[in-house]
C-alpha cells in the first residue's frame, strides 16, 4: 500500500488520499545525528466524513469515532515506514469501529466442578485461619 493511494480497509470502506492530511516533524528519542537531520515522525489526520463505503458502516463509524482521526507514529527511523504504520493503524481503527457490537453474554449456571473448587478453596482458607488461633490462653 503506497501512502499516496486511497486506503481500502478489509470491511470495504475507502479513505481517499485527498482526505488524508500528512504532517512531518523531527522525532524525539535516541537516534544520534540522524534524528537531528530528518523529519521522520508522521502524523495523519483524516475526517470521518470523508470515508466512503456502506452507508450503514459509515453511520456506525461516525457515531463511535470523533469527527477527526489523528494518528502519530515515530517508532521507525524511516518516514516512509512511519507513514505505512499510520495507514495500518487507521485501517485497524476504522475496521474496529465498523464491526457490529458483540452479542450480550448469556448468563449460565456455574458448573459442578467450579462449585466444588470454590467450596474447597473456602474450606482450605477456613482451616488456615483456624490453625492460627490459640485456644489455650
Amino acid at each position: 500500500m503506497k501512502p499516496d493511494e486511497d486506503l481500502q480497509t478489509t470491511s470495504g470502506l475507502v479513505v481517499p488520499s485527498a482526505a488524508m492530511q500528512w504532517n512531518f516533524a523531527r522525532s524525539s528519542g535516541a537516534g544520534g545525528q540522524h534524528i537531528n537531520k530528518t523529519s521522520s515522525k508522521a502524523t495523519l489526520i483524516v475526517e470521518t466524513s470523508a470515508i466512503t463505503g456502506s452507508e450503514f458502516l459509515i453511520r456506525r463509524i461516525q457515531s463511535l469515532l470523533a469527527t477527526k482521526i489523528r494518528i502519530t507514529n515515530q517508532t521507525s527511523r524511516s518516514q516512509w515506514r512511519n507513514r505505512q504504520l499510520c495507514l495500518n493503524q487507521l485501517a485497524e481503527i476504522i475496521d474496529n469501529a465498523a464491526k457490529p457490537p458483540a452479542p450480550d453474554r448469556r448468563k449460565s449456571k456455574p458448573t459442578r466442578a467450579s462449585i466444588k473448587r470454590r467450596l474447597e478453596g473456602k474450606r482450605h482458607a477456613s482451616k488456615k485461619r483456624e490453625s492460627r488461633r490459640i485456644d489455650d490462653w
